[in-house]
């Protein structure tokens, strides 16, 4: 059965995760939800390390309302509308709401939007596009994406051509997240990194060994 909240979540309760959902929410009410990793392994029963928060802040909005709370915030990518908030040592990445105007294969030229169906579409996975608010309940904005987290299939959204042509180091997190999580790769997606991995040359080596370097410590990296 699939299900639809995270309430049982218990970093929901860790003083940081209320605290800086909380600096959020008064700046907008309702407008900051978790998305990606925490959901993904909260759904597959893994344990939670990184918290990732989707906001329709922008970045400039997020830094004030995070000083306005009084926690330290690092604006650690402000042209991907990426902000870092520390509290207690815990970071937590809070990126903007965003869509992509213009990609090379390599690195996107983004837009901020407000509209959450447009920050799940231009996501890899659809086990990736899954947001949760504050109190766990799960916003299921590209469909089947919550089955996939728990039953752990690894599908692009969308056409997956497209997707790996937006960056293709998604060729190899397609093979990562199925060390990690796969329920038996995805033909189509295979076949769509089969036709597109000639394009891995335009990546900097630093970023493919990283992904090499995470797919390797894999419990079944082949």
């Amino acid at each position: 059965m699939t299900r639809t909240d995270l309430t049982t979540a218990p970093w929901l309760d860790w003083p940081g995760t209320r605290a800086v959902m909380a600096a959020l929410e008064v700046a907008r009410p309702g407008g900051a939800r978790f998305v990606g990793g925490c959901v993904r392994n909260e759904l597959r029963g893994v344990p939670v390390d990184d918290i990732d928060i989707a906001t329709q802040l922008k970045p400039d909005e997020t830094l004030a309302a995070l000083e306005a709370a009084g926690i330290r915030a690092i604006p650690t990518g402000l042209e991907h509308g990426t902000v870092t908030a520390i509290y207690d040592g815990r970071p937590y990445e809070i990126t903007s709401l965003r869509h992509d105007v213009e990609t090379d294969g390599r690195r996107a030229v983004v837009a901020f939007t407000e509209d959450w169906a447009e920050d799940a579409e231009r996501r890899d996975f659809r086990l990736n596009a899954i947001y949760a608010a504050a109190d766990g309940r799960l916003h299921e904005i590209v469909p089947n994406s919550v089955q996939d987290a728990i039953d752990g299939r690894v599908i692009f959204i969308g056409d997956a051509d497209q997707r790996l042509r937006e960056d293709y180091l998604r060729i190899l997190r397609f093979f990562r997240f199925n060390a990690w999580y796969g329920a038996g790769m995805d033909a189509e997606g295979l076949a769509a990194c089969e036709r597109q991995k000639d394009g891995l040359a335009k990546i900097a080596s630093e970023r493919i060994w990283k992904e090499l370097k995470r797919l390797m410590e894999a419990p079944d990296p082949s």
